[in-house]
């Protein structure tokens, strides 16, 4: 994708923009590590957590720096609390659905005082965006700001995607 000039990086600089150097974030749904690699790059406290304990150690030999960790976002429990959780690469549409609402609960439980959470996904993957947004009001997450990309383009009618910038209710 870089070779065709897709922005591989267009996650990692919103999230960076966000918070101060140094912050500590949870790159959930991690898979092979670049969004959370370019953020510890960038100064970060890393966190990333996955499923796939293949993705995992793809992630750890190339990204070494951040925490890397096998885990099921459905049962995150980790001591530290951060100042931004990242979930890109439509990692929401991915999980099983009866399981998406435990996952926003968890995110929640897991912001710093005034953290947030940054959660991106494509439309026609099974998870209309009124939904998501609808359980996550439900989780204790409400909209700070509504994207149609990464690169800061509004939300609105007829977005084919949504990047949701979410603070505590």
């Amino acid at each position: 994708m870089a070779r065709d000039g897709a922005d591989l990086g267009g996650e990692a600089r919103l999230i960076d923009a966000m918070v101060a150097r140094g912050a500590r974030i949870l790159d959930a749904g991690c898979g092979a590590g670049r969004v959370g690699g370019l953020l510890a790059a960038a100064g970060h406290e890393v966190t990333g957590i996955d499923l796939d304990p293949e993705l995992i150690a793809a992630a750890e030999q190339d990204y070494p720096g951040p925490r890397w960790r096998v885990g099921d976002l459905a049962e995150l429990e980790l001591p530290e609390r951060f100042d931004v959780i990242v979930c890109a690469g439509n990692v929401m549409t991915f999980v099983a659905p009866d399981t998406r609402g435990e996952i926003l609960r968890r995110m929640r439980a897991h912001l710093g005082e005034r953290g947030r959470v940054a959660i991106g996904f494509g439309a026609d993957r099974g998870y209309p965006f009124d939904d998501f947004l609808a359980d996550a009001t439900a989780a204790g997450l409400t909209p700070d700001v509504l994207l149609s990309t990464w690169d800061l383009r509004p939300f609105g009618p007829g977005s084919e995607f949504l990047v949701a910038l979410l603070g505590p209710a």
